[in-house]
């Protein structure tokens, strides 16, 4: 009787966030509660705007030129200006690399979540973090533009939050808007259809920003009948 070969279970390869009922979320949405939108930063927006790419190039360039200017009005060969100019590409192309591969993380770990409810903002490298910011809890919105970005307007949006919510920087960064560091801000970055988002945050905000004015509008106080004073007998 001969055996028949048995199957082996074959490794599958699985994602950091394939155990997400939904992607960017940790959770499913409860019932009631709609998705708006979802988005994530563009690598490339987020390199050159965040964290400030092109000025690293153009420094890196001076150093260059300043090095190998400095060597030649020394008197120095050919060959001594190559080598103090070579001298500086690998600085560069070690800084350079790691602010792509940091920005190239950065916007392959972060996922950006908006319902009619809340602000989901899963974000963390090594580290992943969730931050639910209720719509209650955002009091304003600001749209920081970068240029274009394909056939749309790429850009950063800012939510101001309660005064009595705080997030720490440390914990938001990068996804903190720049030196507000007493009230840190988050900052949904390097977004490549920015106005699209926001305008559908501001929509999102209104029924909110309704009831809250509508809350804090001062209440008519009941009228309180005025003292009426008897007419005093008169001696005859």
């Amino acid at each position: 009787m001969s055996r028949q070969p048995q199957s082996r279970a074959q490794a599958q390869a699985t994602g950091e966030h394939d155990d997400e009922p939904q992607n960017g979320l940790p959770e499913a949405l409860p019932a009631g509660e709609r998705l708006l939108w979802q988005g994530s930063p563009d690598w490339r927006v987020l390199a050159r705007h965040g964290f400030h790419f092109n000025a690293f190039v153009a420094y890196f360039a001076a150093l260059t030129v300043w090095r190998g200017a400095a060597v030649a009005l020394d008197g120095g060969s050919a060959g001594a200006v190559a080598v103090a100019v070579l001298w500086t590409l690998p600085l560069a192309a070690l800084a350079l690399g790691f602010i792509v591969l940091l920005a190239w993380l950065v916007g392959r770990s972060a996922v950006y979540t908006l319902t009619d409810r809340r602000v989901v903002m899963r974000v963390g490298i090594v580290l992943t973090v969730t931050f639910n910011l209720p719509l209650t809890r955002i009091h304003g919105v600001s749209l920081h533009g970068h240029g274009r970005c394909g056939s749309s307007r790429s850009g950063d949006l800012a939510l101001q939050l309660h005064p009595y919510d705080r997030i720490g920087y440390v914990h938001l960064w990068p996804h903190a808007r720049p030196w507000r560091f007493s009230r840190p801000e988050p900052l949904l970055r390097a977004l490549p259809q920015a106005e699209a988002a926001a305008k559908l945050l501001v929509q999102a905000l209104a029924p909110t920003a309704v009831a809250a004015a509508t809350d804090a509008a001062p209440r008519p106080r009941a009228a309180t009948p005025a003292a009426v004073r008897q007419p005093q007998a008169q001696a005859a």
